[in-house]
């Protein structure tokens, strides 16, 4: 065993939760960073995402001293959301800040602000992560040749699919579900952004969104039954003047919905998770840029800092994320109900 790691930490994923913490970490730590996203350009893996950044997102990249650059937002702008009913064909359009982005731009400028003091592996595919000793030996693919590296403390920052949260949690089981985009050239006349629920479909939700003469349609949906459901939404939607033709391209990615405060896993052993990895995503709206760059955040102080358990002192200080999205687990059950959503709806309280 090396009584002397590689690294102080590596990082493993390079979206909003890795790319913040990487930036936020000090200069005095060594670090690394793996990222199965190539350096720039449209090429290699993108996260399949509708792209809108909800109001909790933009306080918390406000927090962080960052502008949104001109060239990740894309048209039409968010004013409204249409929420809409198939099951009983009440529609209601409720006032949002959304702010409309190209989301592979945005996890890009994210990745451009990690600073050169950190040892970033772009286009790279982490195979495993062991325990040793005194840290963790990762297991890595880089142009087709495997390597291996040692680091002191590691970082799941990898997304629903997590390898850190399987490695140190594997019996741990959160919900999960398929989320599937079709993307459309936008030939409606009047295209919106829509919130759907139809639960003879996916007791999740499913979306349609607007982008730069381009039209997302999607949803989340049990494993067995994606491919249909995408279908039956994109039949049912068919009447409220949106126009399908033959898919331009299909994304797909496994998100986690969860439904228990125990699906919230912040890490143990010198290991941590942010972001989707730990469980940190909205089961009520599936959005997870806010825990990301949260949890981030949080904690990038437990590391720097001088802490003699940092495990037990992240789980801590992360409690009031957990806190909130128990709120959007309790919510979630509520806007999946159909008998409250159709009071909810029909009352238009706080509707346009």
């Amino acid at each position: 065993m090396k009584d002397v790691m590689d690294f102080d930490i590596a990082i493993i994923g390079l979206g909003p939760a890795g790319s913040t913490l990487a930036r936020l970490l000090s200069s005095s730590l060594k670090v690394i960073a793996f990222d199965k996203k190539q350096a720039f350009g449209n090429d290699g893996f993108q996260k399949p995402c509708g792209g809108l950044l909800a109001i909790d997102a933009q306080r918390s990249l406000a927090r962080l001293g960052l502008s949104i650059p001109t060239e990740i937002l894309v048209h039409p702008q968010v004013s409204s959301i249409k929420t809409v009913d198939l099951q009983t064909g009440i529609s209601c359009s409720y006032r949002r800040e959304y702010i409309n982005v190209n989301r592979h731009a945005f996890d890009l400028w994210l990745k451009s602000l990690v600073p050169e003091t950190v040892d970033v592996r772009h286009d790279t595919l982490c195979k495993r992560v062991l325990r040793q000793h005194n840290g963790y030996r990762v297991t890595f693919v880089e142009d087709g040749v495997e390597r291996d590296i040692t680091a002191r403390y590691v970082v799941g920052a990898d997304g629903a699919n997590s390898l850190i949260r399987r490695t140190i949690y594997p019996y741990h089981q959160v919900r999960e579900y398929i989320a599937i985009q079709h993307w459309f050239e936008d030939l409606s006349s009047k295209p919106f952004f829509s919130c759907i629920f139809d639960s003879e479909v996916t007791n999740c939700y499913a979306w349609s969104v607007p982008k730069s003469g381009f039209l997302i349609i999607g949803g989340a949906f049990d494993k067995k039954n994606s491919r249909d459901g995408i279908e039956k939404i994109k039949e049912r939607m068919g009447g409220y003047q949106l126009n399908f033709g033959k898919p331009i391209k299909t994304e797909k990615c496994v998100v986690l919905y969860p439904s228990k405060i125990t699906d919230f896993c912040c890490g143990q052993d010198n290991a941590f998770l942010i972001g989707e990895a730990a469980g940190f995503i909205s089961a009520s709206s599936l959005e997870g840029i806010s825990y990301a760059l949260d949890s981030a955040e949080i904690l990038s102080g437990i590391l720097n800092g001088q802490s003699v358990s940092q495990n037990r002192d992240y789980k801590y200080k992360a409690r009031s994320l957990r806190v909130k999205l128990l709120c959007k687990i309790i919510k979630s059950k509520l806007l999946t109900n159909q008998v409250f959503r159709s009071f909810i709806m029909k009352s238009k309280i706080k509707s346009i």
